[in-house]
């Protein structure tokens, strides 16, 4: 056992080929439960969001920025889940979980494009309410098709230059010593964990980019929350305050619990990362979060309730 431990974490010295993902769990007799849970739940994923990108697609009443944004932000969901979620599942049933060296960089890349867009959709989602409520009389001009367009054209191109970035950057690093990686996906903290390299340079940038993201479009949330309060408190109308707060209490819910679990991770040092503790967390953000999203932003929504019933009943 030791001898065949020894050969996991030890390489030849030379450049890797492939890394050994650990997984979620060490323990055998978990990896049958497990794999039907996350089955599952991978299931809930891509019913819910495809769902949700169909309904807002094809239902004429849902041609409104705020559904373009939901449909946008299920896409992101389902993207970096599915980055994610169908290896983690072979893990369960593979005896050595082994993701090839350019796999990795791909995965890596696809991850961290759509956990940037994310933060952006959930800011450009945030002004949307913002405008909707505190200018409602402006709303469709701010609001037009080309903006919308542009604020996500920028994100993404924006988060595809930061995944390129820090990818290339990374795997420009030596993995000579281990090729085991103690997470089940590969991401920054386990990769920077078993370089032989010098990661003063890519630890600066990740963060620098992290707290970037982070602070901005955080920035933006938290600014148009506010602004949405104050004109909420102010209107006369007690249904009008309901149907509002209702509104706002999605969108407020869905950010907090995102950004709270990514905040936990990113905004500290590589080098004092709990990386149990790190699985956790990851599982809440990159499979509990894209389950529930189609919940918190739509399913408890009247208009998309409506419209599903209106798609169910022109197909059966």
């Amino acid at each position: 056992m030791e001898e065949k431990k020894r050969n996991l974490n030890e390489t030849t010295g030379s450049q890797v080929t492939e890394f050994i993902l650990m997984g979620i769990t060490n323990h055998p007799e978990l990896q049958g439960p497990l794999f039907v849970i996350f089955f599952l739940n991978y299931m809930a994923i891509v019913v819910g969001n495809m769902g949700l990108i169909i309904l807002t697609g094809v239902d004429s009443h849902l041609k409104t920025p705020m559904y373009f944004f939901l449909r946008h932000l299920a896409f992101v969901d389902l993207g970096y889940s599915t980055a994610i979620g169908p290896k983690m599942l072979i893990g369960f049933i593979e005896e050595k979980n082994i993701i090839s060296y350019h796999g990795c960089a791909i995965q890596l890349v696809f991850y961290v494009l759509f956990i940037a867009s994310e933060l952006f959709i959930l800011s450009a989602m945030a002004y949307d309410r913002y405008v909707a409520i505190c200018k409602p009389l402006y709303y469709m001009v701010i609001m037009s098709d080309m903006i919308c367009w542009l604020l996500m054209a920028v994100s993404y191109l924006y988060s595809i230059i930061v995944s390129l970035v820090i990818t290339i950057k990374l795997f420009k690093l030596s993995f000579c010593k281990s090729n085991v990686i103690r997470h089940f996906y590969c991401d920054c903290a386990p990769l920077l964990s078993i370089t032989s390299s010098d990661t003063s340079e890519i630890e600066v940038i990740i963060m620098i980019f992290a707290a970037f993201n982070f602070v901005s479009s955080l920035l933006i949330i938290l600014v148009s929350y506010m602004l949405i309060l104050v004109a909420i408190l102010r209107l006369n109308s007690s249904k009008g305050r309901h149907k509002a707060f209702s509104t706002f209490g999605s969108h407020l819910t869905g950010v907090v619990i995102f950004y709270g679990t990514l905040l936990f991770i990113y905004l500290q040092p590589p080098s004092s990362h709990s990386f149990d503790a790190d699985k956790v967390a990851s599982v809440f953000y990159t499979l509990v979060i894209p389950m529930l999203n189609p919940l918190i932003y739509s399913l408890r929504n009247k208009e998309v309730k409506v419209a599903l019933r209106r798609l169910l009943k022109k197909i059966m």
